[in-house]
């Protein structure tokens, strides 16, 4: 954008909404002054004064606007140079660059995209003044080399067949699983949180500090309650939750299992971060072998620690 100033040299520039920096500079015949950095916020004004450097300036200015040859439209992140010196920006998402400060005479400017061809193009830099071109990219897809991504397993869940009940479960139905990868980018205050996203699980019973949390199964019913059927919880292949201690104390009432003390929660047990491996089954179908038992219709949640 160019401005000319008033009698008084002043000028009132607006600019975009959208805008968030501007460099600002003026220009005198020869002379040029030095460059101003504002950043820029919505409805704040800024007060910049720039000096004109007569007979001290021995550099130019370089800007531009990079765009799709066949298309027109901006290419942005497209990296600029002039060869021989460091310097490199990086085009902005309207395809505008601008280069500083540069020695006076001929350069080569070098523009560079991946998926278009790389281009050299003669450029003048005047002494003093702000030399402006207009850059047209081809397309030009290349062949990448092919990448290989590497996943390392935890050899515990390996050995304790995880990835294989992993992959059935995943490819029948069978099961909800989350690695340690899973749960770190959830970031769940409490385990049983994430537990409750798997289909078919439902969270009840938790108080504000996380404690007395019990998960159902909306898939199965165990005929003494409307609340469902609650999941048996297994901690590194031992059952520690045996949900169906609280549904028969419920079922009991008053008689002699009334007096046992209710099963821990989850939260109880272990948190998010100790966690490698989880795995959630509800009902009987797909519940695997080794978690199963005369008690285990309801489902279970399995947990594997690091």
């Amino acid at each position: 954008m160019r401005e000319t100033a008033d009698s008084d040299g002043h000028l009132l520039l607006c600019v975009p909404s959208d805008a968030t920096r501007a460099t600002l500079w003026a220009e005198f015949g020869d002379a040029s002054s030095e460059e101003a950095t504002v950043t820029l916020e919505p409805g704040v004004a800024h007060e910049v004064q720039l000096r004109l450097l007569f007979g001290e300036t021995r550099t130019g200015r370089l800007v531009g606007q990079v765009r799709d040859a066949r298309t027109r439209q901006p290419v942005a992140t497209a990296a600029v140079s002039i060869t021989d010196r460091p310097e490199v920006v990086a085009t902005d998402r309207r395809g505008r660059f601008a280069l500083s400060g540069l020695p006076v005479g001929g350069h080569e400017l070098s523009v560079r995209h991946l998926g278009y061809a790389a281009l050299t193009h003669p450029v003048t830099v005047t002494r003093g003044l702000t030399t402006e071109v207009d850059i047209g990219l081809s397309p030009d897809p290349v062949e990448l080399e092919p990448l290989v991504a590497t996943a390392m397993r935890p050899r515990r869940l390996e050995i304790k067949g995880f990835y294989e009940r992993r992959y059935w479960g995943e490819l029948t139905g069978g099961g909800t699983f989350f690695t340690a990868a899973d749960i770190e980018r959830r970031a769940p205050l409490r385990i049983t949180h994430m537990v409750a996203d798997a289909p078919g699980v439902r969270l009840a019973n938790c108080n504000i500090q996380g404690h007395g949390c019990r998960l159902y199964s909306t898939r199965a019913s165990t005929g003494f309650s409307d609340e469902g059927c609650q999941l048996n919880v297994y901690l590194d292949g031992n059952l520690v939750v045996r949900g169906s201690e609280e549904r028969w104390s419920r079922a009991a009432g008053d008689g002699p299992f009334s007096n046992r003390t209710p099963p821990q929660s989850l939260n109880d047990l272990v948190l998010p971060g100790e966690i490698a491996g989880l795995e959630v089954y509800v009902g009987a179908a797909g519940h695997p072998a080794e978690f199963s038992g005369s008690d285990s219709r309801c489902g279970a949640v399995v947990i594997w620690t690091k």
